[in-house]
């Protein structure tokens, strides 16, 4: 009775040492991204420091006497390594998406794996341009008007000066990039879940209002509490949502072609000898 049991397939124990298999690939190549990253990681932070030197220049200071402090002897150390850690998963993404994609792959359909693909591909695409516009535009403009207010010594009145420690800089300019990056992903979900017939055009027109609000209300909550960061999070949002609603159109006239494709070869094969 054990040995009939044994010579039979166990596609679960298949199934959680494929898993196993993705895994130890996805955290090696994280792992090893994170150790180049925390090599480079001061490197990396100083790449990150550039938005904030095009600010103090906006802000026609003196770039010589800005700087960034850290206030703690580890402050600074932990800082790097939340860099590495950053910066070891935006470079191990692509093998952490291709592992899920061969893990997921054998469970679909040839043509739904075809449909899978451009999602795989625009998905990391959006991805990165939502993070461009963080540290090209957004972070420099954020930064700008923190520094706008700092307040010179007069006779009267003593200097109010910003002093960002490492670490505030680091979460602000992370958080940043992590919302606009989700929020990029708008399009992708809407357009996937279009094509499964969860979602239509017509019903994200319908909620077109919702959505203006609900841009506002997400933007306060990822972003700083400051007007800029809030409009210029929730701004991208809404001219997202538009483009979701013009993509989920596209799905629904693709799908209406298929269709009409289909429907004269199934007559033809119902009205045949």
């Amino acid at each position: 009775m054990s040995g009939d049991y044994e010579d039979k397939p166990q596609p679960l124990i298949e199934h959680l040492m494929e898993l196993r298999t993705r895994l130890i690939w996805s955290i090696g190549a994280f792992f090893l991204a994170f150790v180049v990253c925390f090599f480079f990681a001061k490197q990396l932070f100083n790449l990150l420091v550039i938005p904030y030197k095009w600010a103090v220049i906006w802000a026609h200071l003196d770039i010589a006497k800005s700087e960034l402090i850290y206030t703690a002897p580890q402050e600074f150390f932990f800082t790097q390594v939340k860099v590495a850690m950053f910066g070891g998963l935006v470079i191990a993404f692509p093998v952490i998406a291709s592992q899920l994609y061969k893990f997921v792959a054998p469970g679909l359909y040839k043509n739904e794996r075809a449909a899978f693909l451009p999602f795989l591909i625009a998905s990391p695409v959006l991805f990165l341009l939502g993070a461009a516009l963080v540290y090209f535009f957004f972070t420099p403009m954020v930064m700008w008007f923190f520094l706008a207010m700092q307040q010179a010594p007069t006779e009267g009145e003593i200097g109010i000066s910003l002093l960002p420690r490492v670490s505030e800089y680091l979460s602000l300019i992370m958080t940043l990039v992590l919302s606009f990056g989700l929020v990029f992903q708008l399009p992708v979900i809407t357009t996937l879940l279009a094509r499964v017939g969860i979602l239509s055009s017509d019903w994200l027109r319908q909620k077109r209002k919702f959505a203006i609000v609900m841009a506002f209300i997400v933007a306060a909550v990822l972003t700083p509490p400051d007007p800029m960061s809030q409009i210029g999070l929730a701004l991208p949002t809404i001219l997202l949502y538009e483009i979701s609603i013009y993509a989920a159109r596209l799905v629904e006239r693709k799908r209406e072609e298929s269709l009409a494709e289909e429907s004269p070869s199934s007559v033809a094969t119902t009205e045949g000898p």
